[in-house]
Order: C-alpha cells, then structure tokens, then sequence
C-alpha cells in the first residue's frame, strides 16, 4: 500500500519582503528549513495588490475547482459563501447566497478602517442580540435570510445582484473605500447593498449592547461586511481526508462527498489515522499576528508548527511512513506550494531559503 500523503495549508505563512527580516528575526526551524531547502516549488502565484479574495480562499476554490480559469465572473472572487453556509448547517439551495458578518468601522482622520474581527471579542449572545434588532429590517427588505451560527449569517436576494466583495482579512485595517461591496465587473457601487448596510447601521445606533460594550472600552458592532456572493455549484476534491476549523474548505470538502474534521493538534495526534490517500490539513496560527503585525507572536505561532508538525513530517518522511509531504504557503496577496519526497531528502545540492519564496 502506498504511504499517505498530507497537504499542509498555511494562511499568512509568507510575511512580505519588507516584514521578513522582523517576523524570521531569531527563528530556529531547522526541520521546515530543510524541508524547503530540498522541495520541488510546484506552483508560485503573484497576486495583486487590490484583489479582493485572500490568497488560501482562491487556493481552496481552485483546489475544489469551485472556480476555474475560464470563469470570468470570479476573477477576483470566488463563491465561497453557500459552501461557509452549507459548512454552518444552512440550506443553500439554488439560491444565489452571500455572507454578511457583523464588524466594526472606525472613523479615522479622514477615512474609515475596519477593524480585525479576532479583536472585537463578541459574545454569541451579543450577536444573537445584534441580529434580532437586524432580521427585521433584512427581510423589510425583501431579502432572504438564514444565520445558522451567531457571527455569522447568509442573505439571498435577486436585487443585490452579481456583488463582489472583499474578505473581511483582507480588508481589515485598511481604508475600506476601495474594499466595499460592489457590482462584479462594472466596479459601480450597488444602492441595495447601500441600503440594508443603513438600515442595519440605524438598527444599531445606540443599541443598548452597544452602549454596555463601550462602557467596557470595547468597540461597538456598527456595520455589515458582505463577502462571497455566488450559487452552490458542483465540486470535486482530491482529498481523502480534510481536516479544517474554516467554514469554506469545510463546505467545500462536505460539497465534494468529505465529511471534514477539525485539525488534530500536532502531527502525531493525526498520523495515529493517517493510513492512506491524501490528507488536507489547513492550520491557521498566523491570521490574527499577521493582521495586527504582531510579529513576535507570528514567530512564536512558527516555532510552535515547528515542534508540533515540521519536524514529525521530516522524520516520517524520512523513515517512509509518510509518501509526500505538500506545503502551501500564503502571504498576503500571492501563494507558494512545494511538495517533498523521501528522495528529494537526499538532493544536497538544493539549498533553497524561505527568503526565496517571499513573493510581495
């Protein structure tokens, strides 16, 4: 029987350029070093500066061909958004879904950020609070609605029409003006989208949750993001196992005949199953240093990967029990994929850094 092979996705893996020499600073990592060192670089993609979907989400969705090359609609998007729902328990149907998270915008000197997420620390009964003064006013609107978890919740309406809108990573701490939702291919802001974004703001202005959260010097909950407009399509994968805590390759793995799994702490704890095929794993330790440029604990979330999966795979490499070992690293805008063999172990002459795969 032929050994398994794992899949290791990393979200904000690739600090840019500019970061490296503060997020590598004093970084021991000898096993992921010689990993790379001695892997075939299978794929590289250069991203754009202003593209809408993070580098893993249009990793995943090309992974699951939920989107392909000639399809024109999401070029710069993917429809992520009936997977997350299907992954959350919802329905989704045929019916054309988008993801609306509850965030908070800050006013700055003359512009409006958004504010990472990871740090708002919304309770699950403020968000059921949130979205009980909301629901009324959506479906005022004429818009179908389902929030089968708190945080986050799904609306389908023919009027909002073909949006496209950023990922809320992507456009956290940024001025948001060139992130907002807008119409696929024209670029033209979308007056319905505008609308329920009012209609759901007015809801919450001056929210008693609102007033106690900022009493507790806590931001208030004071708009909407919309995200990963698209209909339910079919998908394949050729993953045996998917092992992941994001709502989108959970919904991707269950559309392709998976059911997913969360990620086992550490390589051990999966290769106690691990015994055929090919095993996707997405870890995400990165996000919120990465986002908040937090680049001590970015380096702690690396050594900790180090002990716990990278120096496990290059043993099991080593000694056969694991066939193949893929890495995809993602940074801001673009991506790398390398994958590793016993045999490629034994290439010296390979003397790749990660120095060489920073793609911004």
């Amino acid at each position: 029987m032929p050994a398994p092979e794992l899949h290791l996705l990393l979200p904000f893996a690739l600090p840019s350029a500019a970061d490296a020499a503060t997020a590598l600073h004093g970084l021991e990592s000898a096993a992921l070093d010689r990993l790379l060192a001695r892997a075939t670089l299978e794929e590289r993609v250069i991203g754009e500066d202003f593209q809408c979907m993070l580098p893993h989400e249009r990793w995943i969705a090309r992974r699951f061909n939920a989107v392909t090359p000639a399809d024109t609609r999401y070029a710069d998007d993917a429809p992520l958004a009936p997977f997350m729902l299907l992954a959350d328990g919802g329905d989704p149907g045929d019916k054309l879904w988008a993801c609306i998270e509850p965030v908070h915008v800050r006013i700055a000197h003359d512009h409006l950020v958004l504010i990472d997420p990871a740090t708002l620390g919304v309770r699950t009964e403020e968000a059921r609070a949130l979205f009980d003064a909301a629901r009324p006013v959506i479906e005022d609107l004429g818009i179908t609605l389902q929030a089968p978890t708190p945080l986050r919740w799904y609306v389908a309406c023919d009027a909002l029409g073909a949006l496209a809108g950023a990922s809320l990573l992507r456009a956290s701490g940024r001025n948001i003006e060139i992130w907002l939702p807008h119409e696929a291919g024209t670029g033209e802001r979308s007056r319905p989208w505008m609308k329920l974004q009012n209609e759901v703001q007015m809801a919450w202005f001056e929210h008693p949750l609102n007033i106690e959260r900022e009493s507790r010097g806590l931001p208030a909950i004071n708009s909407i993001w919309l995200h990963g407009q698209g209909t339910m399509r079919p998908v394949t994968g050729r993953f045996t196992h998917v092992m992941s805590d994001a709502a989108a390759t959970r919904g991707l793995a269950l559309a392709s005949g998976v059911t997913p799994s969360s990620p086992p702490e550490s390589f051990a704890a999966l290769s106690k199953g691990f015994t055929e095929g090919s095993t996707l794993v997405e870890l995400d330790p990165f996000s919120a240093p990465f986002i908040q440029q937090d680049w001590a604990r970015w380096n702690d979330a690396l050594k900790a990967l180090e002990a716990a999966w990278f120096a496990p795979a290059l043993a099991a490499l080593t000694d056969g029990t694991l066939g193949r070992l893929r890495l995809t690293l993602c940074g801001d805008t673009g991506s790398v994929t390398l994958s590793v063999t016993r045999a490629d172990l034994r290439k010296f002459w390979r003397r790749r850094r990660i120095a060489a795969l920073f793609i911004e």
